[in-house]
């Protein structure tokens, strides 16, 4: 390759994207959308449930215990009921999540040292928030002050995240999964609309290698994808509080890597689409939707059937959400999460290949 001849390509790009500044103001501004919609709309975080109370005993020690439960901040006292069919009819209808049944007795019991056990009844419809609001409710009633101390106790310490922040989980993922949202459909669409207005025979008719007409398209949009990163990068870190306790200079080295393999799965596109709608679509299947759901963005990749593991390792995004988190939660350095960054690097040389390929093969 002639360094002259992509600095041409390059060029002319350059001169192509500035004619369109309306195109690129919406790629700017699309992934600070999408970081904000996601950021807030996507919250793991569970409090304000919803709780009722049947309280049979009607004690001190009863009105205490479910006054734990309304002063840790994650409950809130929906009702109290008088029978066990009131109790499960608000659950039916939705409008308490939690409900919390103390027993005859259970001050007695507290008071001679017995086993007072206390049923709590969740709505398991939406499990995650189920799992959490069980825990919750477990939590406060093992640590209930007149409730006798058990023969073990277990001290859970939870490191990285010590809050369970949502945001210090969903962001530095968004990282991933944004960057595979616009760079690929940018790049497959401008050569495509070559394609349609057959411009492109130009670079048919000139000496130009695919390699080269293919590195020149690759620089300017990896650049405009670069600029979209440092900008979710920064919101991501300033306006949602994300901790950083990796290296920013090495999240954005990777990160200039994975721009560059997002941008060649655009070139790889636009070799296999004649159509701007086509690449659109072809883009959103290839890239934004995978990305989505199997990058470990939401779903750990662990807990995904075996067949659907092996196919979301063949995606890019779930090894830069995997560095990203590491780096940004866990301040993992790069002897850890080398894996990741040499995978990262091979898709990108793959990709490129593979877009150089298809190429020559439809100009030849």
């Amino acid at each position: 390759m002639k360094p002259s001849r992509i600095a041409a390509v390059l060029e002319k790009e350059t001169k192509e994207i500035a004619r369109d500044p309306v195109t690129v103001a919406i790629a700017l501004i699309m992934p600070i959308m999408m970081l904000f919609l996601f950021g807030y709309a996507i919250s793991l975080d569970v409090d304000d449930i919803p709780m009722g109370v049947l309280d049979h005993d009607r004690s001190p020690a009863s009105r205490q215990l479910v006054d734990e439960f309304v002063q840790s901040g994650y409950f809130r006292l929906a009702d109290t009921y008088a029978t066990p069919e009131a109790m499960e009819g608000a659950i039916q209808r939705n409008e308490v999540m939690l409900a919390l049944v103390i027993p005859p007795r259970f001050h007695q019991a507290l008071v001679r040292g017995e086993a007072a056990p206390v049923q709590v009844i969740v709505d398991g419809t939406y499990a995650a928030s189920a799992n959490l609001a069980a825990a919750y409710a477990e939590s406060i009633i093992s640590a209930f002050p007149e409730a006798v101390a058990p023969a073990a106790r277990v001290e859970v310490r939870v490191w990285y995240n010590p809050a369970l922040r949502s945001a210090n989980f969903i962001v530095p993922g968004l990282f991933g999964v944004i960057l595979m949202a616009f760079p690929p459909l940018l790049t497959a669409l401008a050569i495509t609309r070559e394609k349609e207005s057959g411009s492109i025979q130009q670079i048919f008719a000139s000496p130009l290698t695919p390699a080269e007409f293919l590195a020149g398209k690759l620089v300017p949009y990896g650049l405009i994808a670069f600029v979209q990163l440092v900008t979710v990068i920064v919101i991501g870190f300033l306006w949602f509080g994300v901790p950083m306790r990796g290296s920013l200079g090495l999240l954005l080295a990777v990160g200039l890597v994975y721009v560059f393999t997002t941008v060649g799965i655009g070139l790889l596109v636009s070799t296999i689409a004649n159509s701007q709608v086509v690449a659109m679509l072809l883009a959103l299947i290839v890239a934004l939707m995978p990305s989505t759901l199997f990058s470990g963005f939401l779903f750990p990749i662990f807990t995904m059937p075996y067949a659907a593991q092996l196919y979301a390792r063949t995606l890019p995004a779930g090894y830069f959400v995997d560095f990203s988190r590491g780096l940004v939660l866990r301040g993992a350095g790069l002897p850890e999460l080398w894996p990741s960054v040499a995978l990262l690097l091979a898709y990108t040389l793959i990709v490129f290949a593979l877009a150089v390929w298809r190429f020559r093969k439809k100009v030849a």
